[in-house]
């Protein structure tokens, strides 16, 4: 079942919101090529046209952002996906998972990247990005107060630095290949 929460939310977004950013765009652009590619948490479609794939699918837990991808993306396979649920792809099915802007948004992250692992072949990538935090987002948050750091109605349920993300990704098997900052986003590969 798609999720309401997150209808709601694309639904307050433009419907042409202009390019995704140079960043993350880059990002995805300097990725290798792969056979399959998974954009997991695909939104709009934005990022997944820049895959560089023979084959893409593209999943996600809202239906307004599924249709608006199917339209930037008409070759891709669309996957609607049900929050907190298993991954409805086959094991090792995959040679890349794009997971863009997506970790901090999920409430079972250990289950989600379990999952990531699972539909990846062995030797696939992985290939996250999400806002950066750490020194200056607590430095924000002594100055300007907890609240104005971490907005209460922000639909970011995770807050990420570089340690983190790390830990993380080698807390459920993956191993980092890169990692950087740029833009205030990590910038993520990791190899199944």
């Amino acid at each position: 079942m798609p999720s309401r929460y997150d209808d709601e939310l694309w639904a307050l977004v433009p419907e042409d919101p202009g390019a995704a950013p140079e960043h993350l765009t880059s990002f995805v652009r300097g990725l290798e090529r792969a056979q399959r590619a998974l954009d997991l948490g695909c939104g709009d479609g934005r990022l997944t046209r820049e895959l560089d794939a023979a084959e893409t699918v593209a999943a996600d837990v809202s239906d307004v952002a599924l249709a608006r991808a199917a339209g930037r993306v008409p070759a891709a396979r669309l996957v609607p996906l049900d929050p907190d649920a298993p991954l409805p792809l086959e094991d090792g099915s995959f040679d890349l998972v794009l997971c863009a802007e997506t970790v901090e948004h999920v409430r079972d992250v250990q289950l989600l990247l379990s999952e990531v692992r699972r539909v990846l072949r062995p030797g696939g990538r992985l290939a996250v990005t999400t806002p950066a935090h750490g020194r200056a987002t607590a430095l924000r948050a002594a100055i300007g107060g907890f609240e104005r750091a971490f907005p209460p109605l922000s639909p970011h349920l995770r807050f990420l630095s570089r340690r983190s993300l790390a830990d993380l990704l080698d807390g459920v098997g993956f191993d980092v290949v890169t990692m950087r900052r740029r833009r205030g986003t990590l910038l993520a590969v990791a190899r199944r």
